[in-house]
């Protein structure tokens, strides 16, 4: 899907290379060690990917694991620091939880502490150590 801007936004791991990661994940605190190798193997075991081109330039990624009927994870919320600030990350979020294949989910859950201030206007809430957005009542046995 392009925009108006040029930017291109993608809903498949096959759109990434692990090479084009790694350069997105040495510019967090978390993620600056991983390998290639680490990488390419997460990759295959990743549900769903997202990810947005500038120019055939990645400059943002995340990921869903999820069996796309009870539950859902948020990972690995990346945007190169040239584009932060510029909404990217916004369009991002939305265009992964807004997809269709993860849009019914009713339970989005994340692991954040530097990212809580940015994914509450999203729905996500504090709960017991993670953020989760709930976007329908869930019955819990």
């Amino acid at each position: 899907m392009k925009t108006k801007l040029d930017y291109a936004f993608y809903d498949s791991k096959k759109a990434v290379t692990s090479s084009e990661l790694r350069e997105l994940y040495r510019f967090t605190l978390w993620g600056k060690s991983r390998s290639l190798e680490d990488i390419e193997r997460m990759l295959e075991g990743t549900t769903m990917c997202f990810s947005v081109r500038h120019e055939e330039k990645l400059i943002a990624f995340c990921r869903i694991l999820t069996d796309f009927i009870f539950r859902g994870s948020l990972w690995d919320i990346m945007v190169h620091p040239d584009f932060q600030g510029k909404g990217i990350g916004s369009a991002l979020i939305n265009y992964a939880l807004t997809h269709p294949a993860i849009r019914a989910i009713p339970l989005i859950i994340t692991y954040t502490s530097e990212l809580e201030p940015f994914l509450t206007q999203y729905g996500f809430e504090r709960k017991e150590g993670a953020l989760m957005l709930l976007r329908r009542p869930i019955e819990y046995s």
